[in-house]
C-alpha cells in the first residue's frame, strides 16, 4: 500500500513498504508552479507512485525529476516519468548526467553544479555535490531553502515499516541498519571517506528543519544536530569494523 503525508508545506512523502526487503521506499513530490519529484522509485513501483502523484497534481505537468545518484530506487522509472510528463526534465549532478543520464534519457537532462540554485515558483533549491555520500561519485543532494528541507537520499536509512514523520532522533535506527548491513552482502554501502566528515558538516551548516529520508521516517526538528550525530555514527562504525585502518576525523 502506498501512503501520502505532507511533511512540510507542499512537500509530500509518498511511501511504499515492501515486506520482502523490510524497507519503505519513499519519493517526494513538491507541489509548486514547476512541480518536482525527488526519487522515482523502481519501475515496478511506477504505477503506485503515479497514482499517488495524481492525487496531488496532474502528473503530465511535472517539470523536474531529481535524485541523488543513479540507482534503481532513485531513478529506475525515470523514463516512465519523462513519457507521461512532456515538459519534465531530469536534474542531477554534472557527473551523473555525464556518466549516466546522457545515455538513458530521450531528452537533455539538467546538469547541476555544486552550489547551483534554481527556483520552481515559491521554492528555491540549492544543489550540493556530495561524492560518495551516501554512495556513488555522482551523488548529490537538494536543499529546499524556503522550507529548510534537505532531501537526504539514503542517509538515515531505517529498516521496517516505521511512522512517516517523527521529531525523535533517527540515529539509533540508522545505527541498527548500518550494523545489520555490515553483517551481510551490502556491507560498506555508506563508506566513510576522507571527505565524508566535511561533507556532512557542510550539510549540517544549512540547519535544515526537515530531513526527507528515502528509507524510513522523515524527521522534523534540529536537522543540524542529526547530521552531526550521523557523521559521528558513520566514523565510529567504520572504526569498529575496520580498527586497523587510519580514518579521517
Amino acid at each position: 500500500m502506498t501512503n501520502i503525508i505532507e511533511i512540510a508545506p507542499d512537500v509530500f512523502r509518498i511511501s511504499t513498504f515492501i515486506p520482502e526487503v523490510g524497507l519503505q521506499f519513499n519519493q517526494f513530490l513538491v507541489r509548486d508552479d514547476e512541480p518536482l519529484l525527488y526519487h522515482t522509485g523502481m519501475i515496478g513501483l511506477f504505477s503506485a507512485v503515479h497514482e499517488a502523484v495524481a492525487r496531488l497534481i496532474d502528473p503530465s505537468t511535472l517539470r523536474w525529476v531529481a535524485f541523488s545518484h543513479f540507482e534503481q530506487d532513485e531513478s529506475g522509472s525515470l523514463a516512465n516519468w519523462l513519457d507521461v510528463a512532456p515538459q519534465a526534465q531530469a536534474a542531477a549532478s554534472l557527473v551523473g548526467v555525464a556518466i549516466n543520464l546522457g545515455d538513458v534519457t530521450k531528452r537533455p537532462s539538467r546538469a547541476l553544479m555544486d552550489g547551483e540554485v534554481f527556483e520552481t515558483g515559491r521554492k528555491r533549491y540549492r544543489f550540493l555535490h556530495t561524492p560518495h555520500v551516501p554512495h556513488g561519485w555522482d551523488a548529490g543532494m537538494l536543499y529546499e531553502e524556503t522550507g529548510q528541507v534537505l532531501f537526504t537520499s539514503d542517509l538515515f536509512h531505517q529498516l521496517d515499516d516505521v511512522e512517516a514523520l517523527t521529531s525523535n532522533s533517527l540515529i539509533d535506527r540508522a545505527r541498527h541498519t548500518l550494523h545489520a548491513y555490515q553483517a551481510g552482502p551490502f556491507a560498506d554501502y555508506q563508506p566513510y571517506t576522507r571527505r565524508t566528515g566535511a561533507i556532512l558538516t557542510r550539510l549540517a551548516d544549512f540547519a535544515p528543519t526537515t530531513l526527507a529520508t528515502m528509507h524510513g521516517s522523515s524527521f522534523n526538528g534540529d536537522g543540524r544536530a542529526e547530521l552531526l550525530k550521523l557523521k559521528d555514527l558513520l566514523r565510529d562504525t567504520a572504526r569498529e569494523f575496520y580498527p586497523d585502518e587510519t580514518l579521517a576525523a
